[in-house]
């Protein structure tokens, strides 16, 4: 007979051992860590508490990520105060980027608004961009992050640092329109700071937060 008989039978009549007690208790399994052999009782047990301490293990890291995402939403409300707190408009763009870079501990940032109105022209944050850089951001759903390729070079040569080798590329709309106007690039030369294998939702959060900000540069 083969084992996988002899599991189907035991998983299609559970009442066996009840009715055969003497053949339970005369079990022995070899002790999964080697040595002695011990009784299906006490494997059980074993399996039991590798099988909480497994749960646990996974509830300390949902305990973890809960406490770093309430770190993440707690800078993010600070963030957003320090922009709804700003009279001056023109000194929103500095003022985003520093914070935003200071908050989140972003080691290079550069901001890009096309649309504003010329009372804002002489400012950095609006000086001329190419239009392979207007089209680059029209064209992104949701923020970019992962390695600086050649699609995402233009952006990132806005970057003061040149050591960058991971960037998040965010785009700046008003309220659903397609059409972006302006971009934020964030960059690090951890090339693991920002991958794709990160969510995008706190990034698309602050995209939403500095665009309603910066319409207020806009025409």
């Amino acid at each position: 007979m083969r084992s996988e008989d002899v599991a189907a039978y035991l998983q299609a009549h559970p009442e066996f051992f009840n009715q055969h007690t003497d053949v339970l208790s005369a079990l022995s399994l070899p002790h999964p860590h080697g040595g002695r052999a011990i009784s299906l009782t006490e494997r059980q047990m074993m399996a039991l508490r590798e099988k909480n301490k497994t749960l646990e293990m996974k509830l300390v890291e949902l305990v973890r990520f809960g406490q770093e995402n309430d770190a993440i939403f707690d800078r993010l409300q600070r963030w957003t105060r320090g922009l709804l707190l700003l009279r001056n408009a023109r000194l929103l763009p500095d003022a985003l980027t520093t914070s935003l870079g200071e908050i989140f501990a972003v080691p290079s940032i550069a901001l890009r608004v096309w649309e504003a109105t010329d009372d804002y022209a002489d400012l950095p944050a609006t000086a001329p961009v190419p239009v392979d850089l207007i089209k680059l951001a029209n064209q992104l759903s949701r923020p970019y992050v992962g390695p600086i390729v050649d699609t995402y070079a233009a952006a990132a040569a806005l970057l003061s640092a040149s050591d960058s080798h991971s960037i998040a590329l965010v785009p700046l709309r008003r309220g659903g329109t397609p059409q972006a106007f302006g971009l934020i690039v964030m960059g690090s030369s951890d090339p693991r700071r920002f991958h794709s294998g990160i969510g995008t939702e706190i990034l698309a959060r602050i995209g939403e937060t500095a665009s309603a900000a910066l319409t207020r540069l806009l025409a």
